[in-house]
């Protein structure tokens, strides 16, 4: 029974809708820091420049440096985003020369810059801000004393100015998620094309249409392409046994009913009780045949057409043995053949299998070898222990005749229906060792055929032994 568990396409979707949102976010996480470190870098090179011009700005006097902080210093660190601003130029010892600083400079900050520029993030009176300092040489004048020019602003800008940048590329990438959907959604469409016209393709077909199959696939479909063709061509196969069965059964039970039909209208022309007499027991003969093929025929179609056997019982193969071996020596058909038992084991010999399967199959091989083989023939059953495959015990159950026995040529035919090994001297159907053998595949054995010296036909059937945990 097929049972729907969602839908192909809904899970490509979904699987791809989880990768572009992983890769999403470690492009937004990246883009998001991206735009910080831009406004870093541009708000740090302002910051640069209003240094550069402030030391460009100090003058000496009387060996005391002398500043006025140029204009273009303070347009510098002027934003749109009126941020705080500030500047200090200290001496040597760290006094301010000229400062509008709301906060000291740290000790360890003048020693850093002393070494090189330095750019740091403070939080100085419950507020973060961006400092950039270096130190001027005053080389040229007449103190040689250095000064620390020093500048900074809030990070209100920057933060701005990232917000900024992030807002565009999340756009961009809004933009382009929504395009990926779309173009996601037709190559979808696109991708599983070969499926829906590999579905026009078998819906198109006829019921009885068993050819292979005319379409163009991809790679990946290949394999189930080959799967539907080796199932067509298993269906072909199939029909065609079934539609010479039936040819063969038809031809099978028009032949003996023609006879039938034939002898009672000679017997209805005669005025002569011997000649209803003998009519009728030639009727009676040919009715006999006839019912026993309609049940053998009856008997493979059930067979062809069972279900697997399941929850099957041990059974005692040996005692199955015995008792079909005693049943038909007592029987008419056997009168004139000795029909016996080889030795058995003393104890059961526990097979999984069903009984009217047993019986079945034991019917027929005891009836096959009594109306192949001449009056006076031995006939004898037994049961062989064997090493099975793959290191199982099986048991080999075994038919084997002194009679005239089978070609070998023919042997590899006789498991097919109708098929009497080249045999028309008798009136047997055909049909008992393809029944045999339909018995043997579903219990899961397997049916062989051997000759017999010097002359003669051995059949045996392999089963495979219960476990032992399964013995009752």
């Amino acid at each position: 029974m097929i049972e729907v568990t969602g839908s192909l396409k809904r899970r490509l979707a979904v699987w791809l809708l989880v990768t572009v949102t992983g890769l999403g976010a470690l492009l937004m996480i990246e883009a998001w820091r991206s735009s910080q470190r831009a406004a870093e870098r541009a708000y740090d090179s302002q910051l640069e420049a209003a240094a550069l011009t402030i030391a460009e700005a100090v003058q000496w006097q009387r060996g005391e440096p002398l500043i006025e902080v140029p204009a273009a210093a303070l347009q510098i660190l002027a934003t749109r985003h009126q941020e705080r601003v500030f500047y200090a130029v200290l001496d040597a010892g760290g006094e301010a020369v000229s400062t509008n600083l709301p906060f000291v400079i740290k000790s360890g900050w003048r020693e850093r810059v002393a070494e090189a520029p330095l750019a740091l993030t403070a939080r100085l009176d419950g507020e973060a801000w961006r400092l950039y300092g270096r130190e001027v040489d005053s080389a040229g004048w007449v103190s040689q004393e250095p000064v620390q020019v020093w500048v900074g602003h809030t990070r209100a800008g920057r933060m701005a100015l990232a917000d900024e940048l992030f807002e565009r590329t999340l756009t961009r990438f809004v933009a382009m998620v929504l395009l990926a959907g779309v173009l996601m959604a037709l190559a979808l469409r696109v991708a599983l094309g070969p499926m829906r016209r590999l579905r026009r393709v078998l819906r198109r077909r006829a019921a009885d249409d068993m050819r292979p199959l005319d379409a163009r696939v991809p790679e990946e479909m290949r394999e189930l392409a080959q799967t539907l063709d080796h199932l067509f061509a298993r269906q072909r196969q199939s029909r065609e046994a079934l539609l010479r069965f039936t040819a063969d059964a038809s031809h099978q039970l028009k032949t003996p009913l023609a006879g039938l039909q034939s002898v009672s209208e000679l017997a209805l022309k005669s005025e002569e009780p011997a000649d209803w007499r003998a009519a009728l027991a030639t009727v009676h003969e040919g009715a006999g045949r006839t019912s026993r093929l309609a049940g053998q025929l009856l008997s493979l179609a059930r067979l062809r057409h069972l279900g697997e056997a399941d929850e099957v019982a041990p059974l005692d193969l040996a005692a199955a043995l015995r008792e079909s071996v005693l049943d038909w020596a007592g029987r008419e058909a056997a009168r004139d053949h000795d029909l016996g038992l080889a030795p058995l084991a003393a104890g059961p010999v526990w097979v999984r299998a069903e009984g009217w399967a047993v019986r079945e199959l034991l019917g027929n091989l005891i009836d096959n070898a009594l109306r192949y083989t001449p009056p006076g023939s031995v006939i004898t059953l037994g049961l062989e222990i064997l090493k099975g495959r793959e290191g199982r015990g099986e048991v080999a159950l075994f038919v084997e005749d002194d009679g005239p026995g089978v070609p070998a040529e023919a042997r590899e035919r006789l498991l097919q229906p109708f098929e009497r090994g080249g045999r028309q001297d008798t009136d047997g159907s055909g049909l008992g060792l393809s029944i045999v053998d339909s018995i043997a595949r579903r219990l899961g054995g397997r049916l062989t055929l051997a000759a017999r010296e010097p002359h003669g036909l051995v059949v045996r059937l392999h089963l495979p032994l219960c476990d032992p945990e399964e013995v009752p």
